[in-house]
């Protein structure tokens, strides 16, 4: 029987000849993530094992991001405990002010992980790294601290479903179009607990940020994870960039799948997810212009904070103003995307259409600091959930979007149609 990609993975991983769907194992780790809300609470965790020490400084990443820089005295305590526990086990892959940037635009764009990995991340947005071929999961806190003290997990071994892409995507598709198209056909929990494994000839039309945003949001659809074969694009990615030998697996032709699920690109309109799952998808065509009126923009976060999402909003901003009362918040997602952004002129453009320009954060996101909602409000944000509350009062209304769709809209002051800008 052949196995998936994130099969092969997993077997080579538990040094297994071959896994099937179901099975119980236990897998050797690459890499260890964790930020400023989870790393807190695995090292109060690790502290209560007997070994005091973790399996390998060069294999665990503690990124500070959520809640940085610190908003409260809480988060300022969080923060000052990890680099505290960072400083103490020599741990190489630690970021803070002024060298960091949402985790999961960070470690791919520092090459900490790669093609073949096997990563686990005490966030669900760890998926991200599918991405790159490798197979990466969100956990607990508790598995992170197992797994920062032995650099290994246990998993069952997900079945899967194929998305085959084919087409070429029109102007103003990206990523964020595609996984929103998916999640509003199959649901939030339309992959539950499933491997969702991208194949097909349209993957060339897909650069690596519009794939990492995508296995980004495979979470959202419940799914254990997400994943790109490695081609020449992953590959010109990660040379020059990779701080480790990779390896590239292939799922075998005869591979089985529980379902298929088929993506025309050509077919897809600019997508947004309305008020209160991401599963409640519209096509821009089904909004009425003018019909949702909106407070708030961000573009950012760990799904589209990368360059390709700030040079396509600078690009529908170039020229134009911000509409009256609408507040533009704009968040490159590293460090070195926030300098690429001032040396492009880019932040210059943001900030003459009347954006503001964050330093790297979760902030807004989650709903943590740097652009909370009032009650009433709404906001289009290009950030991976629209949950009741999820970036403020609970009577706020998030409409998840491209950083197309999202700076049409600033420009336009309800949710808007690039094309029409």
């Amino acid at each position: 029987m052949g196995m998936t990609m994130t099969q092969k993975i997993l077997a080579a991983h538990a040094g297994l000849d071959s896994v099937v769907a179901g099975q119980l194992i236990e897998a050797k780790l690459d890499m260890v993530l964790g930020n400023d809300v989870t790393s807190p609470v695995a090292i109060n965790e690790m502290n209560k094992f007997e070994k005091k020490t973790v399996f390998d400084k060069t294999r665990i990443s503690l990124v500070m991001d959520h809640f940085t820089p610190n908003k409260d005295i809480q988060s300022a305590e969080n923060c000052k405990q990890v680099r505290s526990f960072a400083k103490e086990h020599g741990i190489t892959h630690y970021f803070d002010v002024g060298n960091m940037g949402i985790e999961h635009a960070l470690l791919p764009e520092q090459g900490i992980v790669t093609c073949g990995d096997c990563i686990i991340g005490a966030d669900s947005h760890t998926c991200t790294y599918g991405a790159l071929g490798a197979f990466s999961t969100g956990v607990g806190s508790t598995d992170m601290a197992a797994g920062m003290v032995t650099g290994k997990t246990w998993f069952k071994v997900p079945p899967a479903i194929q998305v085959v892409v084919t087409g070429k995507k029109n102007q103003y598709i990206s990523g964020k179009d595609v996984i929103l198209h998916i999640i509003g056909e199959i649901g939030v929990d339309g992959a539950l607990y499933k491997s969702l494994e991208f194949t097909g000839d349209g993957i060339r039309e897909l650069s690596m940020d519009d794939r990492l945003t995508i296995a980004n949001m495979a979470i959202e659809c419940g799914a254990k994870n997400g994943i790109f074969p490695v081609d020449e694009i992953t590959l010109d990615y990660v040379k020059g960039r990779s701080e480790r030998a990779y390896k590239v697996y292939e799922a075998d032709a005869d591979a089985e799948y529980d379902s298929v699920i088929t993506v025309d690109l050509s077919a897809l309109r600019p997508t947004v997810a309305f008020p209160h799952l991401p599963e409640n998808t519209k096509t821009i065509d089904e909004i009425p212009a003018g019909s949702i009126a909106i407070d708030q923009v961000v573009i950012g976060s760990c799904t589209n904070g990368r360059m390709e999402d700030m040079r396509i909003a600078a690009e529908i901003l170039r020229d134009r103003k911000v509409a009256d009362g609408v507040r533009v918040i704009v968040i490159p997602a590293t460090q070195q995307i926030y300098l690429d952004c001032i040396k492009e002129g880019l932040a210059e453009i943001f900030v003459n259409a009347g954006a503001i320009v964050s330093t790297p954060t979760c902030g807004p996101c989650l709903g943590g600091h740097m652009g909370i909602l009032a009650s009433g409000e709404k906001a289009v944000s290009t950030s991976n959930r629209n949950f009741v509350g999820r970036m403020g009062h609970i009577d706020s209304e998030i409409y998840l979007a491209s950083p197309a769709v999202a700076a049409a809209s600033a420009v336009k002051g309800y949710v808007a149609n690039p094309e029409e800008v």
